[in-house]
């Protein structure tokens, strides 16, 4: 019995000094990453320490110092068992290529998050970045804007500006932080979370705007943006729409040589996101370096000129890749290879569909119909037309800010009613809503078992729902803890999660990348097709839409006087309607199928305008897509 027990003890010893033999011989560094917010020792039993073979073998890779785990790279065989042990999830440890280690940019702290170059902004030019949230932009924004000074990963010896400054030799960052360490490079800055404005800053809209017009551009931007509404109102009473305007114009009023925006279409419509896209442009003119920082596809599309991808592990790695031609990046980011750099980083491509979905497919009975109803405000109406919506159907919503598309979905959900106080059936209604506020005390599992006791346990959910969602590391999270993207996943589970007989989702894009939209799209429409429950879903992102909706309704009027809620139509039909209102015409990408924002008066533009298609048309080639073909072609 003795000698079964030490000959286990060797092997399990030996297989960990084995794989540290091998990844020392592979030339392969170990990135140990440890959330302070998960790691509990206490609570435990130190599983981490107590099952690490190293440890075993008498080589402190895993230590305790008072409340927090602490990790050794250079120990670590990256066996990955602690990653397995950890009952919260808070060990993360990945193996990378030894070489990427000399391009480390920045580094936290350790056993933190690590960022891999950074990107190469120029002056004339709009450089997007384009990735998952968690993997790095806002980092480098930071560093830009010269409230970071990279370290490259020596958080605990950080290099001086001189020994920075010669790091990046030959690149645009040398003279990008000589200026930056010499006070000569003014940097105006878009924050991400404009909601936490009126916390920073306090007073009258029209009062901060008059004091940061440096450029003497307030006139102008004040009728472009639509500002003179909200001018004479206090920041704290804005909306989040009207809040982000009023950033976008503060960060253009200013002088300056460097222009950063952090997500500039949050909260905005569709035709808001192509005003603001069009101002930030206007800054090439002026020679200024832009850097924009954007999730919304088409928008970053419309906006950039060229195109950083950053990928790896979210919380854990990021890594910038080189710059690429706007149309070309996005193509790359979708398909999920770097061909220039032989990196693969998503197992599967994003694929759209070439046409919409045809009339007349869905077959099922109609679960919900209305006639004409109408709901008054003071100094607003909202008019509804008849329509209906069948089993197993997802109808999106599109319309202008504050056209009454949430009055609309609350009078169906019942927690509103119209003039005539009808009631539209009787229906289970499972509501997400546009703004969440968190007022659960309690965990995420905690939330999501109390409205999905059948569901919780089963495969099928953890497969379709909380997989796809990513919730698996959220569920011993506090929710009143969660951050607005975390947050709007777990709105979204509890929503799909509850016994309904219809789904109304408002706004569920929202603080959510590009992946996390494109997941959440799957994840409704697997469980809408599964159970044969309809949703209504109010959305901003045509991309998205275009994804997920089956039909559209679409809304117009006059924002704040009076709107228009016109009966379902085709996919078709709707977008033509919606983007003919807006003076907008998409076009389809040749490679990826994606839709694409056609420039304002270009010669796609005029044409699709002629024969009255405004977004889906026969697929051919522009001018810029061919200039992106030639730069691929040229940098492969």
């Amino acid at each position: 019995m003795c000698f079964c027990a030490c000959y286990c003890f060797f092997v399990f010893v030996g297989y960990g000094l084995l794989l540290s033999f091998c990844f020392s011989v592979f030339d392969m560094t170990r990135i140990a990453v440890l959330d302070k917010d998960r790691c509990k020792v206490k609570k435990c039993n130190q599983l981490c320490v107590s099952f690490c073979p190293m440890v075993r073998s008498r080589v402190e890779a895993i230590r305790v110092e008072g409340d927090m785990a602490v990790i050794s790279e250079v120990l670590c065989s990256g066996c990955g068992i602690c990653v397995k042990k950890c009952p919260f999830a808070a060990v993360s440890i990945v193996n990378l290529p030894n070489e990427l280690d000399v391009d480390c940019s920045h580094r936290f702290s350790e056993n933190s998050f690590k960022l891999f170059r950074l990107p190469m902004p120029s002056a004339g030019t709009v450089l997007g970045l384009l990735g998952q949230n968690g993997i790095g932009k806002s980092t480098s924004l930071k560093v830009f804007s010269g409230e970071l000074r990279p370290n490259l990963g020596r958080f605990d010896n950080p290099p001086c500006w001189s020994e920075l400054i010669q790091y990046y030799r030959g690149s645009n960052l040398q003279d990008y932080f000589q200026r930056l360490s010499e006070k000569k490079l003014r940097v105006s800055s878009k924050p991400q979370y404009v909601d936490k404005i009126p916390k920073a800053v306090t007073g009258r809209a029209g009062d901060l705007l008059e004091k940061v017009d440096e450029r003497k551009v307030l006139d102008d931007l004040a009728d472009v943006l639509e500002l003179r509404k909200v001018w004479e109102r206090s920041l704290d009473v804005l909306s989040g729409g009207e809040l982000q305007r009023v950033a976008v114009a503060a960060a253009l009023c200013r002088e300056a040589d460097v222009y950063l925006f952090d997500e500039p279409s949050s909260y905005l419509d569709v035709k808001q996101r192509l005003t603001v896209a069009r101002v930030i442009r206007g800054l090439k003119e002026q020679q200024k370096t832009i850097v924009v920082a954007e999730h919304d596809l088409a928008i970053i599309d419309y906006l950039s000129d060229q195109i950083c991808i950053f990928y790896g592990e979210p919380g854990v790695y990021g890594v910038v890749s080189h710059v690429h031609g706007v149309r070309t990046g996005i193509n790359i980011y979708l398909q999920g290879y770097i061909s220039d750099e032989n990196i693969k980083f998503r197992k599967e491509s994003i694929v759209f569909q070439e046409r919409p979905p045809t009339a007349g497919l869905n077959v099922n009975a109609p679960l919900l119909k209305w006639d004409v109803f109408e709901k008054t405000f003071q100094g607003f109406t909202l008019r509804a037309e008849p329509g209906e919506i069948r089993g197993g159907e997802i109808v999106g919503v599109l319309g202008p800010n504050g056209i009454g598309k949430t009055t609309f979905v609350k009078i169906l959900a019942g927690l509103d009613e119209s003039d005539d106080k009808r009631k539209f059936g009787e229906l289970v209604v499972s509501y997400k809503p546009q703004y969440i506020a968190p007022d659960f005390s309690g965990t995420v599992q905690e939330l999501l078992m109390s409205v999905a006791k059948e569901n919780f346990g089963s495969s099928w959910y953890k497969t379709e729902i909380a997989q796809p969602l990513r919730l698996q590391t959220l569920m011993d999270r506090d929710v009143m803890e969660l951050s607005g993207g975390e947050l709007q996943k777990v709105a979204i589970a509890a929503c799909l999660s509850r016994r309904a007989d219809l789904y109304l989702l408002d706004e569920p894009s929202a603080y959510l990348d590009v992946e996390e939209r494109l997941n959440m799209a799957r994840t409704l429409r697997r469980v809408v097709e599964a159970h044969g429950i309809p949703a209504f879903v109010v959305e901003h992102d045509v991309v998205t839409q275009d994804f997920i909706a089956d039909r559209l309704m679409v809304f117009n009027g006059e924002p704040g006087v009076c709107g228009v809620a016109n009966s379902p139509a085709s996919l078709r039909e709707g977008m033509n309607m919606f983007l003919k209102e807006m003076n907008v015409t998409f076009r389809r990408d040749p490679a990826s199928l994606r839709p694409r924002v056609n420039k304002l008066s270009s010669q796609m533009d005029e044409f699709q305008k002629s024969i009255g298609e405004y977004y889906y048309t026969r697929i051919v080639k522009t001018d810029d897509d061919k200039k992106d073909d030639v730069a691929k072609k040229k940098s492969d």
